[in-house]
């Protein structure tokens, strides 16, 4: 094919989840049901903790932080496939494309070091508890967020600047229903040498190493909870730490199967489907999984909703 340089490169085309026309409907149905309970849900947990001054603590303004990821993170995507099945036109612009990729790739990276700073700070609470206030000042959670944000950024900047010197042939179409910094690289028709190399170092720096300290911190978890004597002190401990653990195994697990399902041949409508589950429906769950098993988010809600949380 014909290559153009990639200034010259006015559009892509997302392919979606399905060509099929009688599913389009469908699937504009479910996606705006899941966009609407995602974004309402989160917002009324952000709003719960940041009204009840009993929810002031290091879990909780972590929590709230994570709410508002999870609704920055799906409005990145989700918005335009709707546009797209609503307008029947899977084009994106290439510069709409960079800049969706750009957000999302910060909020993603935002989301892991969230997910590994409450892991830390369950750690702290279980582990050490007398030092956990100490520790987990109101200044170190909120110079946290700061450095997580700022590396985030940076590392969305940098990945999208190193996609702006690629060359791209005509008539790409990416198997996706939103913008994937891997797949466009793949389809660049200039060398990605240098690309795959920032994106595979950033990769296991920005994703590896926030699920190492996940991982890290809930062993250390497992054996202080073990060491506990009584059944019920185990159980207190447990579910202090049971709805983080949750959406971490949502959120991790599916990208594994994305990305490790992505190197089977013919897998692209697979790992598109199944890339639903960490963008769109990991979200979703987070405010549920929290409010229904916590009471201080029970109480916050109730007083916010006048309607009684189950």
């Amino acid at each position: 094919m014909e290559k153009y340089n990639n200034t010259r490169i006015s559009e892509f085309v997302l392919l979606g989840l399905s060509e099929e026309p009688e599913l389009q409907p469908l699937i504009f149905g479910l996606f705006l049901s899941m966009y609407l309970i995602t974004v309402f849900g989160n917002l009324l947990l952000l709003l719960a903790v940041i009204s009840d001054s009993h929810l002031y603590t290091p879990m909780y303004f972590f929590l709230a932080n994570l709410s508002f990821v999870d609704i920055c993170f799906t409005s990145t995507t989700v918005p335009k496939m709707l546009l797209n099945i609503q307008t029947q036109s899977k084009v994106i612009t290439y510069v709409g494309y960079i800049t969706q990729m750009y957000f999302y790739l910060l909020f993603a990276s935002w989301d892991d070091f969230l997910l590994m700073v409450m892991a830390y700070d369950r750690f702290l609470a279980i582990c050490h508890p007398l030092h956990y206030t100490v520790i987990m000042n109101p200044r170190l959670c909120g110079l946290l967020v700061l450095v997580f944000w700022i590396i985030s950024v940076l590392n969305s900047l940098l990945q999208s600047l190193m996609v702006l010197r690629l060359t791209f042939c005509t008539g790409i179409e990416i198997p996706q229903f939103f913008c994937e910094l891997n797949q466009v690289v793949e389809h660049a028709c200039s060398d990605t040498f240098v690309n795959n190399i920032v994106l595979y170092f950033a990769a296991v720096l920005l994703g590896g190493a926030p699920l190492a300290g996940i991982i890290y911190s809930y062993s250390k978890i497992v054996s202080s909870i073990l060491g506990i004597s009584s059944a019920q002190g185990k159980y207190k401990a447990f579910s202090t730490c049971a709805s983080h653990l949750s959406i971490v195994s949502l959120f991790y697990c599916t990208i594994l199967g994305v990305y490790l399902n992505s190197a089977a041949p013919q897998s692209s409508h697979a790992s598109a489907v199944a890339s639903v589950m960490y963008t769109v429906v990991t979200p979703m769950l987070n405010p549920f999984i929290y409010s229904l098993r916590n009471r201080d988010i029970k109480r916050a809600l109730k007083r916010i909703t006048g309607v009684p949380v189950i």
